[in-house]
């Protein structure tokens, strides 16, 4: 695993900040890579796609103004103009913030979304995924849009503050059912040039036959889990991913150059 691709990346100041899957950060600048992300993946593989949103509830916080790009098209709007358009009707005094708007407006045609909003308490997660499970089944690639990413040893699953973790075994399940899997995480006080190889490799040893790519932004790397059955469709759009999103989305990968 290398790192193929090295671009300047969040160069714009205050466009810049954490994610967190709640509906007070719907459409802010991470969103606009996010969802770019899923589009051009979707468009150049044909794949069918799935969002898990692990939606927790708004915590009152402020969304640190990162809409401001939406007043900035000549900067941003060429990255995927049809995107950007249907996020700037966020600038209306009258549209509120929340994630419905993803599936209403079609920001990833014809994906499917499960937005339930996700608690702690260890019972109400399985049930949960389960029913996560029966609304994404149709999907060949699941998009997990926890808080903060995979989980860590200090937060077990049903310990407060567990909802902002994907766990190794919802994983495995996901993709013991066929699936390819998009996950995001954001990136911890460390060296980012062996935190991605680490996951990557902890990722392909936790579910056995995979492939693993590696999506990154200024605060935030999404590991793209990969079944053999769609290597070559994804290694097509992860190239796509890297010209269309230069400077703004940086692929990690040594697969990326192998399928045609």
């Amino acid at each position: 695993m290398r790192k193929l691709f090295s671009r300047t990346i969040g160069s714009d100041g205050n466009e810049d900040g954490n994610e967190r899957m709640k509906n007070q950060y719907f459409g802010d600048v991470n969103d606009f890579r996010k969802y770019g992300l899923l589009r051009t993946l979707q468009r150049a593989s044909g794949l069918v796609v799935g969002v898990c949103w692990f939606l927790t509830v708004d915590d009152g916080a402020g969304d640190g103004e990162l809409r401001n790009y939406l007043n900035r098209p000549g900067r941003w709007r060429h990255y995927d103009p049809e995107l950007y358009d249907k996020l700037q009707r966020l600038l209306g005094a009258e549209v509120q913030r929340s994630v419905s708007h993803a599936s209403e407006w079609e920001l990833v045609p014809g994906a499917s979304y499960f937005d339930a909003v996700l608690r702690d308490h260890r019972l109400g997660r399985a049930e949960y995924f389960e029913a996560a499970r029966q609304v994404l089944r149709n999907s060949d690639l699941v998009f997990v849009d926890p808080d903060n990413g995979i989980e860590v040893p200090s937060t077990k699953l049903g310990a407060s503050g567990s909802s902002k973790y994907v766990y190794w075994t919802e994983l495995r399940a996901m993709y013991a059912d066929g699936q390819s899997i998009l996950v995001y995480q954001h990136f911890p006080h460390v060296i980012r040039e062996r935190f991605v190889p680490f996951i990557v490799g902890r990722l392909s040893a936790e579910l056995d036959g995979s492939t693993v790519v590696a999506f990154s932004t200024a605060h935030v790397v999404f590991f793209l889990v990969q079944q053999p059955k769609h290597v070559a469709a994804l290694a097509r759009a992860a190239r796509e991913v890297d010209r269309q999103w230069l400077r703004q989305i940086e692929v990690w990968s040594a697969a990326i150059s192998g399928a045609a």
